[in-house]
């Protein structure tokens, strides 16, 4: 048996179970392919998320699952103005070191057919998106070298970092306002480093309503993904199952004219190189 290199954990058609596996066609785009109804089959993988082996057992996908769970995950780590293109949108310099909030494991929810819910108090027509590179560490470390830094991560997926604006600007602290639960959507696969060695190679966009929003490059983050490991691991362990949301390029719904933002029976994608496309619809809460 071998290590996955495309991995999405999902409930089968066969049995309507969760399981883990291994994209059989990895050359297909599993976000587009769920929500246009194509069948997906994946090798079934033995094991967890950090060791699973891929078998020889096919199955297929009935619902695809955000590809870390709540229980494994154990922070997420989120940079703020972190590509020189949003820094300037935002009139703001260039920060020093990288600008970190966090969310908490809540705001963790998954591709198509899940979907970002608002909650009353962030239904003010200021709701946001942010296409982001999301990695996951794979094992734990602390004061980790930047030659030493994508040892330690485990995969690559793409994620949405679901903000609320007016609760934002009230204060310096962001956490709260992009923390609300499932403002954290991410998947729909997780690919591994053996493919994606230069995680600064990937064009990412964000696609709201069909139109394209979001059209960056990974190579113009401030801090790249080394830089953001071994800073952020500064006499601070990082746990396997650790998130890092990596920063948004420029075109956020608040800093367009007219203003886009996030409202009930919205469609949003975040689409990234060699991963494929994140897709949610959007849901106002009633409650």
């Amino acid at each position: 048996m071998t290590f996955w290199t495309h991995f999405i954990r999902f409930i089968a058609v066969e049995d309507s179970q969760v399981h883990l596996g291994q994209l059989v066609d990895t050359s297909r785009d599993v976000g587009r392919d769920s929500v246009e109804g194509v069948e997906i089959a994946a090798n079934v993988i033995e094991g967890t998320i950090f060791d699973g082996r891929v078998t020889d057992e096919i199955m297929h996908v009935k619902q695809i699952l955000a590809p870390v769970t709540q229980d494994q995950c154990t922070y997420i780590r989120c940079l703020g103005l972190n590509y020189m293109d949003h820094a300037k949108e935002a009139n703001l310099e260039l920060p020093k070191a990288p600008v970190l909030f966090t969310k908490p494991r809540t705001a963790l929810a998954g591709p198509y057919p899940a979907t970002i819910n608002i909650p009353k108090c962030a239904q003010d027509d200021t709701s946001d998106y942010e296409a982001e590179l999301c990695l996951v560490i794979g094992k734990s470390g602390r004061d980790i070298p930047e030659e030493q830094a994508l040892e330690y991560v485990l995969g690559y997926t793409a994620s949405n970092d679901v903000s609320a604006r007016t609760m934002q600007m009230l204060t310096g602290q962001w956490s709260f306002s992009k923390g609300l639960d499932g403002s954290c959507p991410i998947g729909p696969v997780l690919v591994a480093t053996s493919v994606i060695e230069d995680p600064q190679t990937l064009s990412i966009q964000a696609i709201h309503n069909g139109a394209t929003v979001q059209d960056g490059h990974t190579k113009d983050m401030i801090f790249n993904i080394r830089k953001q490991i071994s800073y952020l691991s500064q006499g601070t362990t990082l746990e396997a199952g650790t998130i890092f949301l990596t920063g948004t390029p420029a075109g956020i719904g608040y800093f367009r004219q007219p203003r886009v933002v996030l409202r009930d029976g919205d469609e949003i994608s975040v689409k990234i190189d060699q991963i494929g496309t994140l897709v949610n619809k959007v849901r106002y809460e009633s409650r």
